[in-house]
């Protein structure tokens, strides 16, 4: 051979080593960064264990690595609002489960943690204070801290504690990582994780702001959510936090011309659905097909769930008594052709904030953003918000506290007139109480575990909906008997 045919011969040998070894690594990088593996069985195995962990795609973007997730609280438990960790956000925590519900856990390279529609949409109630907890799926999380969650995740990543030396330290108390993880790990995903958080800092200001008073459990400003984060307008002064909705049962929302959210703003129950999910997953979807068919079998699922059973006794001559009550005090807003739609405000008569935080420009702008990803949906409404809706009643024992903005905490309380009303309750205990129904909101046991709620604070007005309130003592009393069988 030639000394030009070696050299030819050597060069080739060069490339064909230079190519394997670019494989090499990038097959390394996918292996370590981007594989996906399914979750386990058990996951999918019923359709309420889907809804409650079954991961929607939340980790790909807004996900945080497990076992930073797992040691934050260990690390930084003075950026909770209390002692035992996540627990303390009122999360709903199922026993023997690793994670809350709504938290999901999937690898993607590495494992990561996420969230889905359960996070919000589980309501957990005990009958009496040693009983274990009973987690209603699709129910409003009424002892959930959102924004509490939400400062958490940002407050750890500002704190100067947040490096490689101390997150490393305290993960090896959990979990031996390979020399390679080690690396990736120190070197990679610490740093982004925490610029990851640092970035939702902006995102968040309207939070941090010191004359909008805390949200507390059961509550999220969601359509400043949207505003901030699909279509990335400037923060305004609107404040509208709002009870997270049960959303069960949602083929009741089929009829023609009824509306979703506490305005009306969305025009079904996929839409909804669809805007939620892309709140969860921070980005659009990394596959469009995959992400519409989750939809498609969410909406499926909770059309047909349906509300849960009033769990004490039911007087049911009381109860009979109380329909006809019903039918005519109630009856016209809640049972006809007006459930599903919009109340104009003078009328109802309660807080405007939640309206002030919307607009038709807004809904355009959002309707844009999602067309973009190339999703399909009904979408927001193009019109400015005039009310809210007539809502349906299914499952109403489990939903207080009441009112869109959670400012009365329970039925018997809805039936007085507002300056009657408590002034000051607490918020996300989940003991019920029967005699109310709602749950217990005064003594040392709500004080302890739940958060002031002070009807003062800006949003938390508990004006208006006085329907009802001139009834006799027995026909309130009958009244709420019968609500407690819808």
């Amino acid at each position: 051979m030639t000394q030009q045919g070696n050299k030819k011969s050597k060069m080739k040998v060069c490339l064909i080593v230079l190519l394997l070894l670019v494989g090499a690594g990038a097959l390394f990088g996918w292996y370590k960064f981007f594989r996906e593996e399914p979750q386990p069985d058990w996951v999918t195995a019923t359709p309420e264990m889907r809804f409650k962990y079954g991961s929607i795609g939340g980790e790909n973007d807004a996900g945080i690595p497990y076992w930073i997730f797992m040691v934050l609280p260990r690390l930084f438990p003075e950026h909770l609002p209390g002692n035992g960790g996540y627990a303390s956000l009122g999360v709903s925590w199922e026993e023997g489960k690793e994670l809350p519900v709504g938290f999901t856990k999937k690898v993607i390279g590495f494992p990561r943690v996420g969230n889905n529609c359960a996070v919000c949409h589980t309501a957990p109630y005990r009958k009496q204070k040693s009983d274990t907890p009973v987690f209603e799926v699709a129910g409003p999380s009424h002892t959930l801290n959102i924004e509490g969650f939400f400062k958490f995740l940002v407050d750890c990543a500002k704190d100067s504690r947040f490096n490689a030396d101390n997150l490393m330290e305290e993960i090896a108390t959990l979990h031996e990582f390979s020399l390679v993880d080690k690396l990736i790990y120190r070197f990679l995903i610490i740093p982004i994780t925490k610029k990851s958080l640092l970035e939702r800092e902006a995102q968040f200001q309207w939070v941090y702001r010191d004359d909008f008073p805390d949200w507390g459990p059961g509550r999220d400003d969601a359509m400043n959510l949207t505003k901030y984060f699909m279509i990335e307008r400037d923060m305004d002064d609107s404040y509208g936090p709002t009870d997270m909705p049960s959303v069960w049962n949602l083929k009741k929302y089929d009829a023609e011309a009824m509306t979703m959210n506490w305005d009306g703003a969305s025009h079904n129950s996929r839409s909804v659905v669809m805007d939620s999910a892309l709140g969860l997953l921070g980005a659009a979807p990394k596959s469009n097909t995959k992400f519409e068919a989750q939809i498609d079998w969410l909406v499926e699922y909770l059309r047909n769930r349906p509300a849960p059973a009033y769990p004490f006794a039911i007087d049911e001559t009381l109860a009979k008594a109380g329909q006809a009550v019903f039918a005519d005090n109630c009856a016209r807003c809640h049972a006809s052709e007006q459930t599903g739609k919009p109340v104009i405000l003078s009328e109802i008569g309660t807080s405007h904030e939640r309206l002030a935080t919307w607009d038709k420009e807004a809904a355009i702008e959002a309707n844009v953003v999602v067309e973009g990803m190339g999703l399909q949906r009904e979408g927001l409404v193009e019109e400015t918000m005039i009310g809210y809706l007539a809502v349906h009643l299914d499952g109403i024992w489990l939903r207080a506290p009441y009112l869109h903005n959670g400012s009365v905490p329970s039925l018997r309380d809805m039936l007085k007139t507002a300056p009657d009303r408590p002034k000051v309750f607490y918020r996300g205990y989940d003991v019920y109480d029967a005699d109310n129904v709602g749950f217990i909101s005064q003594g040392a046991d709500a004080e302890e575990v739940g958060s002031r709620y002070d009807i003062l604070y800006r949003g938390n007005s508990n004006q208006g909906h006085e329907y009802g309130t001139g009834l006799s003592i027995t026909d309130k009393n009958t009244l709420i008997e019968y609500l407690k069988t819808l």
